[in-house]
């Protein structure tokens, strides 16, 4: 199991990077060093914490390859990256990618407003290397995404504006992963406490990545 986390870094919050013969970074944010690195850029949706310009000009060079929702472009299109690399995605849609093939999956809350299903923001399954890699977005635990299965799930367990801890954890127990990693606590929303109850809580092996 350990390796298959070879390679994998969240940065803060939701912000993770999977690097191997190609690095992939999904909503960066914070990044602390200017390392102009990035293959492949995967965006969730257009939220400050998830969609960072100043990040991404931390980490984008020449040739990145952006993924993205409707929203981005024009922001994107200011920073001077090209419309030929620049791929726009909705929910529930099979791509490949330079040789990286993903789905997009729903991301929406249902009984929030932070994230409207009608915005068709997305979370992605990403399959690099051999493993299928399931990063949620900012999500409440939704019937479209049960069944999911990967390798390791990426799951926000702060509340507010995603499923909170307990929600997390039903959702982990019920798809098909062999590895849970939680995000998107302990930097805007999410303490320590919630990291605790979902690991209590889940009956699925879960490795912390955010110190």
């Amino acid at each position: 199991m350990k390796l298959m986390l070879q390679g994998v870094k969240i940065n803060c919050h939701s912000s993770i990077k999977i690097q191997k013969d190609k690095t992939i970074y999904i909503d960066p944010f914070k990044i602390k060093e200017i390392l102009h690195d990035a293959d492949f850029i995967f965006i969730t949706h257009s939220h400050y914490d998830h969609f960072s310009t100043e990040d991404i000009l931390k980490i984008a060079k020449i040739d990145t390859t952006f993924i993205t929702i409707t929203e981005t472009k024009s922001s994107l299109e200011l920073l001077g990256i090209p419309n030929n690399q620049i791929v726009i995605v909705e929910p529930n849609n099979t791509y490949e990618i330079k040789g990286i093939k993903f789905e997009t999956v729903p991301a929406y809350n249902e009984n929030k407003k932070f994230h409207p299903k009608e915005n068709k923001w997305v979370g992605y399954i990403i399959e690099f290397n051999g493993i299928k890699y399931y990063i949620a977005g900012d999500t409440d635990n939704i019937k479209d995404i049960e069944k999911i299965k990967c390798d390791i799930a990426f799951l926000p367990i702060g509340g507010t504006f995603t499923m909170n801890a307990k929600e997390a954890a039903d959702l982990a127990n019920k798809i098909d992963a062999k590895i849970i990693v939680p995000i998107h606590y302990g930097e805007i929303v999410g303490t320590k406490e919630d990291l605790d109850k979902f690991i209590k809580s889940s009956n699925k092996e879960v490795k912390v990545l955010i110190d």
